[in-house]
């Protein structure tokens, strides 16, 4: 009998004591409630602590930093585009009584996280332009493209010339996460909540519109290829004109000079003639009867008929070979006699 009341006994102190001491990890904090209602200072050191068995309860509460993922949301820029923001932000429960009398868990402070989180960014991307929202900083340079022109100066910024032209920036991505930060840092103060850092994860157009934007894009870098292509083709067409100009004069240069050329040579040859046939005067008869039997053989051929006076100088070799022989002027005029070719051949034999 004694043995079992010590066995009770034992069993009942066990369970008091499992009751009064409760453990506290590094990574958490705990709030003692007593009937619903925070007691005491909350309990941050870790290790093994007390609380009142059975009227007590122990509310562990996160230490470490925690994450906020919020919805993507639907928003007009002061520019009127329709864009969809996707943030996330970091955040820590600094105070944990006032958080738990405030929020009590953490579901509720993600729901309280999103209204404020959420309507501080709605204000600050309708207060700016959508480029604000998308460009990093206002510092940032853009790379320019370069446009090809018929100009004496051969590129130019795209800035000046080109279809779309990108817009300035005043504050960019990065002031508006600051500015999105401050208002809302302020806010969940009063929730026992230290705000670590927001950040705007994606921009994008509203399904809505984004076929509109695409389409325009296109037609924008279409007009930009065509802008190009006309250019290119008028550079085209230039140094192709320069190209059959030096053509043209490179080939009337080489022809004059080869008519110079040629002419020379002529002159040359003309005056090595001269002396070779003006020693004697057999020499130039004979340079006289060659120069004609050539040019009977430039125009002479069989299927030609030639008609002729009789008083003619080129004919005289057709009639004899005597180069003393002169045609006599005929008595009384008449028809012009008429050489059959078959009897050329035979004259060209005796000029040989």
């Amino acid at each position: 009998m004694k043995s079992s009341l010590l066995l009770i006994a034992a069993l009942v102190l066990v369970i008091v004591l499992g009751s009064a001491c409760y453990t506290v990890d590094q990574a958490e904090q705990v709030v003692i409630t007593q009937f619903g209602m925070p007691v005491g200072k909350p309990v941050t050191d870790a290790g093994l602590h007390w609380k009142i068995p059975f009227v007590q309860t122990v509310n562990r509460i996160e230490k470490r930093v925690l994450e906020w993922d919020g919805p993507s949301t639907q928003m007009t820029t002061k520019n009127k585009v329709f864009v969809m923001v996707d943030t996330f932000a970091r955040w820590q429960i600094e105070d944990p009584l006032k958080f738990f009398r405030q929020l009590t868990d953490e579901r509720r402070a993600l729901s309280r996280l999103n209204g404020i989180i959420g309507s501080e960014t709605r204000i600050v991307i309708a207060r700016h332009d959508f480029t604000e929202a998308v460009r990093t900083t206002k510092d940032r340079k853009v790379m320019r493209e370069a446009v090809i022109t018929t100009s004496p100066a051969a590129v130019v910024s795209t800035a000046e010339a080109r279809i779309g032209v990108l817009p300035s920036i005043t504050r960019g991505r990065s002031e508006l996460e600051k500015e999105i930060f401050a208002n809302a840092a302020s806010k969940v103060d009063d929730l026992g909540i230290r705000l670590l850092d927001v950040r705007l994860k994606r921009i994008d157009y509203d399904p809505s519109v984004s076929q509109s934007i695409y389409q325009r894009m296109i037609t924008e870098r279409q007009q930009i290829a065509d802008r190009y292509r006309s250019e290119g083709a008028g550079e085209a067409a230039k140094i192709n004109g320069e190209r059959e100009r030096d053509l043209n004069l490179i080939e009337s240069e080489a022809y004059r000079k080869v008519q110079e050329i040629e002419g020379a040579a002529d002159a040359k040859a003309t005056e090595i003639y001269a002396k070779a046939y003006n020693q004697t005067p057999e020499a130039a008869q004979l340079f006289e009867f060659t120069k004609t039997m050539d040019a009977y053989k430039k125009l002479i051929t069989g299927d030609t008929t030639m008609v002729f006076t009789t008083d003619s100088e080129l004919f005289r070799y057709l009639k004899s070979s005597d180069p003393q022989a002169r045609p006599a002027p005929p008595a009384v005029s008449g028809p012009a006699e008429f050489v059959p070719l078959t009897k050329l051949p035979t004259l060209l034999e005796v000029g040989r």
